[in-house]
């Protein structure tokens, strides 16, 4: 009898060629709307105002680190046990879970670096309607209502923040099935035990025996509550062809947030939809549930490949964050009073006098878990981003090499195709760090190895790449081939660390090698065994310049619900539908930790990860996806990745090109001279699609091409100087600009524009045939300099700019001192000791600050081994202070040139060195422009100096 392999194979086959036609278009059909997912339907049935939860003010006991109480639903006397911690660094986490579940619920490990630090509560005020307590600062308090349940956040007179306010506040129990054995036993028994009661109890009830029953959970039978109906999809739901068994049955939870005064919320990556997050209340909720949607459509709120459950609201006066930790399926409901309103409707509302706050109300429900929200208060956008960072730590700091330029497609046929791309880099003066390799390297989609014909000598290849200072990355994938000749799988499965189906079987999906098996990367003794395979004697043919690309971990199940894994699955006592948005996170969590452990802990790895998390940033690098080559999909990129920055995730990028699909050469340099600006700079491509390297679409497009990378490589400095930033602070790399203009309402929508740091604002090209752009300068007492013609002009304005396809807007802020390598050689590693050009730019009070930061460029001494200087600009003096002189490190980079824009010709200049010397500079000055030159000043990078102009 064939294997069910064999069987299959036919299926896959006929699969694959649909899924890898030209129809280039998602099946939204194969994804789930709110209406055919129970829990959410459930949930979104519910009438705001109906509240049946109150707050047994009896119950409240208050330490010094939390408040507890019992909540009950009066509905079906179920009751709920609140947990309200004051954190520090201006937070406070609310949890909820049932007092008394009849199995535990899943709580979310391994996001949170730390259990948060505590603060002391302490109640202000308590009567019969509720409680009052301080949150440490003399004007913030949580007021607690008691019937029904709210939770209102005070500054002041103001209201920051309710939670449940709609009375949206729901907690599906777990509960027996009716139809079961053990549930007829209990419901029996509980039904004797009532008549018992009732023929015992006096003729007159007593009140204080009657008070202390409902104070008593215990009382409180199972099957004494009252009656709830069973719903479709409570005990089992069918999607097209697959049924979820939902064994545990009902377990949704939901919280409803009121954000007075707000009308601009933004994160809950991943969508591909605008910066500003939109109003639901005619469509569906934002979904955040880790798929594999294959060429993905725009602005709406589908799924897609990662999902970071964190919403940030902003308004002129505050900045606020709400991070919702729960893996599991989700769905995110926003309205609005101010929706659909024109500007002529707010205007008229202004006039009449209409006294109407605006407001933005936000419902989370997740299928099953717990509530568990940390509500950051700011005030500032930093410091929701400190706080934020504080719970689930900084963007890896990635080796200087990922910051430069990666080419990828899907697949590079062999190592003669390699070689011949490396040396087309060379052979057109483009620099670039990393080429990547694809599925079709490897044996057979054997991860761990190499095709034996194609890639018979990987050492080979991969010294030749190092001989050029250049890396790779080569893809392994967390689905397993079942096949008994593979290693890699006969290791997992006597091991037993597959997922396991329903059954308690190892759980098969199909993905690229056929019949693959799912390892259960939620154990740690899973992890740590993978991370063991990178070493570079399990790793065959592996070398310290091969890093790691995680794609297709969502997990992607072609033949599962969703192109994912069935809910019902296994890991250990949990099922998938618990932890399915934890997967891509802890996939990348345990390469990062291999290829860290390989080198003994010395050198930063450098990971790719298509599924993500809260807390994934620890670990890597992500990007947006199967995107198409079409203008729309280039200028989805921006709001993609500042949606991304804004929740921690910095080192983000789109395809550039476009995954699917071929882009005109317009659209083409258009996304390179984009894509030059935004963290994670890789083309990549279909294996479908023509061949698409720099140099393959004639002279002209190759030199603009070039000129957009060579942009990138200059920059390099600075870029590493916003990762280390990133690193240390949490703080976005690209953001927008209300980040850096909190109190501008003109900077609130904008997304076709961003600031990379403080310091760089970039416009891209994003139009097709555009003969222009308008770039809007904020800062009415700001100035900004064209980087490319030194002109400068004002802020608080929007700027018409004449483009052509050479054009790449970008403004240096008068105020920065910015520095550049400006010699590009074949890689970032050759330019490692090359001299700096600063770049200082005048605001108009004649003064300049900017940084500079060097170390090794790609090991973990950076923690105590690097240079950051303070540069600054005032009274006509430019100085370099060493930021960290307990930190040990040397440079052969020195300061060759400075440019000073906006400057007035002096009559000399001087050079003071920390030892003394004083020496006269050359510069030339551009009275035009304003532009003074200083040529070869020629000071160690890393030194003390002075540079004076008289």
């Amino acid at each position: 009898m064939a294997t069910f392999t064999e069987r299959m194979a036919p299926v896959l086959v006929l699969w694959l060629a649909v899924f890898l036609s030209g129809t280039w278009a998602v099946d939204k059909g194969n994804f789930k709307t709110c209406d055919q997912s129970s829990f959410c339907k459930r949930q979104r049935a519910l009438k705001p105002g109906e509240s049946p939860y109150r707050a047994l003010l009896e119950t409240m006991e208050l330490t010094n680190t939390r408040l507890t109480l019992q909540l009950i639903n009066d509905n079906n006397k179920v009751r709920l046990l609140l947990e309200l911690y004051r954190l520090q660094g201006n937070m406070t986490r609310v949890k909820i879970n049932e007092l008394k579940p009849l199995k535990p619920r899943y709580e979310v490990p391994d996001v949170l670096i730390r259990e948060p630090p505590t603060e002391p509560l302490s109640l202000l005020s308590q009567d019969e309607n509720g409680v009052v307590l301080s949150l440490g600062a003399e004007s913030q308090r949580v007021i607690l209502s008691a019937r029904p349940f709210r939770l209102d956040i005070m500054e002041g007179r103001d209201v920051v923040m309710s939670l449940n306010s709609r009375g949206l506040l729901a907690f599906e129990h777990l509960r027996m099935r009716k139809d079961t054995f053990s549930y007829k036993v209990t419901s029996t028994v509980a039904s004797v035990w009532n008549n018992i009661k009732r023929v015992f109890s006096s003729s007159q009830a007593d009140p204080e025996a009657e008070k202390k029953e409902e104070a008593d959970p215990a009382a409180q039978p199972e099957a004494a509550k009252e009656e709830e109906k069973d719903e479709d999809g409570m005990w089992e739901e069918t999607f097209k062809s697959h049924t979820d068994s939902k064994p545990n049955g009902p377990s949704a939870v939901s919280l409803d947030f009121s954000l007075p005064g707000v009308e601009h919320v933004y994160g809950i990556p991943e969508h591909a939809d605008t910066l500003r997050l939109k109003t639901t209340e005619n469509g569906d909720p934002y979904r955040l549930y880790n798929l594999d949607v294959f060429q993905y459509e725009l602005y709406n709120p589908m799924a897609l490949y990662g999902a970071v459950p964190v919403m940030l609201a902003h308004n002129a006066q505050r900045t606020t964050g709400v991070f919702w930790l729960n893996a599991a399926e989700t769905w995110v409901d926003i309205s609005s009073n101010t929706a659909g309103k024109t500007v002529f409707g707010k205007m008229l509302d202004y006039v009449q006098g209409s006294n109407e706050t605006p407001q933005t109300d936000v419902r989370w429900i997740s299928e099953s878990g717990i509530i568990d929200v940390f509500i950051m208060l700011g005030p500032t956008p930093k410091d929701v981003f400190s706080q934020y960072a504080s719970l689930t730590g900084t963007q890896a700091f990635p080796p200087l090499a990922a910051v430069g330029y990666h080419q990828c497609r899907w697949n590079y046929n062999d190592q003669e195709d390699v070689a011949a791309v490396d040396a087309g880099f060379d052979e057109h003066d483009i620099p670039y760090d990393y080429i990547w390799l694809d599925i079709e390297h490897t044996d057979g989609k054997r991860y761990f190895t190499w095709d034996p014909h194609k890639f018979a000598t990987p050492k080979e290849m991969l010294q030749g790449l190092s001989d050029k200072k250049r890396k790779m990355v080569a893809i392994v994938d967390p689905h397993i081939k079942v096949d008994s000749n593979y290693k890699i799988h006969n290791e997992i499965r006597s091991r037993s660390f597959y997922i396991k189906n329903k059954d308690g079987g190892d759980y098969e999906g199909w993905c690229w090698p056929g019949s693959a098996g799912y390892p259960d990367f939620t154990r740690a003794d899973m992890r740590d065994w993978w991370a063991s395979m990178f070493a570079y004697n399990q790793y065959e043919g592996s070398m310290e310049n091969l890093d790691t690309w995680n794609d297709m971990n969502e997990p992607s199940v072609f033949n599962g619900p969703e192109v994912t894994m069935h809910k019902d699955a296994m890991h250990g006592a949990w099922e998938h539908r618990d932890v399915h948005n934890l997967y891509g996170f802890y996939v990348q969590m345990a390469t990062a930790e291999g290829l860290i452990q390989r080198s003994g802990g010395v050198e930063r790895p450098f990971v790719l990860t298509r599924a993500f998390f809260a807390g994934s940033q620890r670990y890597g690098a992500v990007w947006t996806g199967d995107n198409a080559a079409e203008w729309e999909h280039l200028k989805i990129s921006i709001p993609m990745c500042l949606s991304l920055g804004l929740v921690g995730i910095s080192f983000c990028g789109a395809d550039v090109g476009g995954f699917f699909k071929s882009p005109n050469t317009e659209l083409l340099v258009r996304w390179y001279q984009t894509g030059a600006y935004q963290p994670f700079f890789r083309a990549h491509a279909h294996l479908d699609t023509p061949r698409r390297e720099p140099w393959l679409f004639g002279p002209e497009n190759t030199a603009l091409i070039r000129e957009a990378v060579r942009q990138r490589y200059t920059l390099l400095p600075y870029w590493y100087l916003q990762f280390y930033h990133a690193h240390r602070t949490g703080e976005p790399i690209m953001r927008p600009l209300w980040v850096e203009y909190p109190e501008d309402p003109a900077t609130f929508a904008l997304e076709d524009e961003f600031l990379i740091g403080r310091d760089l604002l970039v416009h891209p090209v994003t139009e097709e045939g555009a003969r222009g752009v308008t770039a809007y300068l904020p800062g009415k007492d700001q100035v900004w300099f064209d980087v490319h013609t030194f002109q400068k002009h004002n802020g608080a304005q929007n700027l018409y700019i004449p483009v052509t396809m050479s054009s790449i807007p970008v403004f240096q802020r008068g105020g920065s001192i910015i520095p550049r390598k400006i010699r590009v050689r074949r890689s970032s590693s050759c330019m490692m000791q090359d001299p700096y050009t600063l770049y200082v730019a005048l605001n108009l009070q004649r003064t300049a600050e900017g940084e500079l930061y060097i170390d090794d460029g790609h090991t973990f001494n950076y923690e105590k081994e690097f240079i950051h200087r303070r540069l600054s600009f005032a009274n006509n003096v430019l100085s370099s202070v060493n930021l960290a002189p307990e930190a040990q490190f040397s440079t052969g980079s020195w300061i060759e040139r400075i440019v000073i824009l906006g400057a007035s010709k002096p009559s000399k200049v001087l050079l003071k060195t920390d030892d003394g010397q004083e020496s006269q500079v050359e510069f030339d000055f551009d009275a035009s422009m304003s532009v003074l030159t200083l040529r070869k000043p020629g000071m160690n990078a890393g030194a003390d100096w002075n540079v004076m102009l008289q």
